[in-house]
């Protein structure tokens, strides 16, 4: 059997591609509910380094090749960089200022820059379908994330909050643009997957990503912050070692193995999904609502992702139905001239 077919089947498990997704968002939960009793970059650090150390364990366990070349380093200092040191940082500083639906729905933003660079270094085809979809996602996480009061105002034609500076103002106060620049950080390190797996195995990249983007973040945290961990509780240690061992171990060891071998804008189409497990674990555990407005968002979002990940079939179909409407048409204009 040829090695890229034995790995096509894991990458078409539904379970094994909505698990990192699932993980992520309730994660973010998980983190949401720990923060008032520590600190950001601490957080971070802890999502980070532990769960690196245990995917180095794992890849010593599944007999992957651990050796890197002077090359494999660099691209994997990069990706640490990138994905780890950036991503995290902004990401658990801007969860202290937003909730943990609305973080997740501002970082799953990224799948259309994804898209966009796939597009153009590796020539990865979209379709129209497949950027209907994602400009679909991009409205539902909208509708998710923005207050409802801004989409109402824009409806009807209200828009002096735009240009007195309020919005501007809104944003900056919390954590949405901190969440935005999480999620350039994630696009870019998506797509670093591919360079880095051209020198390294995915796993083990993906376990020293982490330890390396984890030590600057407990740096900071030193340097920064204090308290960080003396007003913890038994549940938040609890909810620490569910982000850090499954909501970063084994959802980014799933994620980036996909990544490595897959289509990378269907596959960062499912982030989607994130924000969706986020606000409605958030509700559950955290008391955090959602309005009218945000289910329609989950609605726009669950179809973005059929459109995205079916675009082909979809498509084809398209083209057949067209096809076949073209050829009745042709067929029912020519024996309207016959019987004329």
């Amino acid at each position: 059997m040829d090695a890229s077919e034995s790995l096509q089947p894991p990458a078409r498990n539904p379970i094994l591609l909505i698990a990192p997704f699932f993980l992520w968002g309730t994660a973010m939960v998980a983190m949401k509910g720990a923060m008032p009793h520590t600190t950001p970059f601490f957080m971070a650090g802890m999502r980070l380094v532990p769960a690196g150390l245990l995917v180095l364990l794992v890849s010593l366990g599944l007999g992957r090749p651990q050796r890197l070349s002077g090359k494999a380093w660099l691209w994997i200092a990069l990706f640490a960089l990138v994905d780890g040191t950036l991503f995290q940082g902004f990401l658990a500083a801007g969860l202290q200022r937003t909730g943990a639906g609305l973080g997740s729905v501002m970082i799953d933003s990224q799948p259309l820059a994804v898209a966009v660079m796939a597009r153009g270094l590796f020539g990865e085809h979209i379709g129209a379908l497949g950027w209907i979809g994602l400009l679909w996602g991009i409205a539902g996480i909208s509708l998710l994330g923005l207050p409802d009061e801004w989409i109402f105002a824009l409806v009807h034609g209200n828009t002096d909050w735009l240009t007195d500076g309020t919005a501007l103002d809104t944003l900056l106060q919390g954590g949405e643009w901190l969440m935005l620049l999480a999620a350039l950080s994630m696009a870019t390190g998506t797509i670093l997957i591919r360079y880095v797996c051209r020198h390294a195995d995915a796993v083990v990249a993906t376990g020293w990503h982490m330890i390396l983007g984890g030590i600057p973040l407990f740096g900071l945290s030193a340097f920064t912050e204090t308290q960080s961990w003396q007003g913890l509780t038994g549940m938040d240690w609890a909810a620490i070692a569910y982000s850090t061992i499954l909501g970063s171990a084994l959802a980014y060891g799933i994620f980036f193995f996909l990544a490595s071998q897959g289509n990378l804008t269907s596959l960062s189409a499912l982030t989607f999904l994130t924000p969706v497990f986020a606000l409605l674990f958030g509700n559950l555990f955290l008391g955090e609502t959602l309005s009218s407005l945000q289910w329609l968002g989950v609605s726009f979002t669950l179809v973005s992702i059929y459109l995205i990940n079916r675009r082909e079939p979809l498509t084809q179909r398209l083209r057949q139905w067209l096809l076949a409407w073209e050829t009745r048409s042709t067929s029912a204009g020519a024996a309207e001239s016959n019987q004329n």
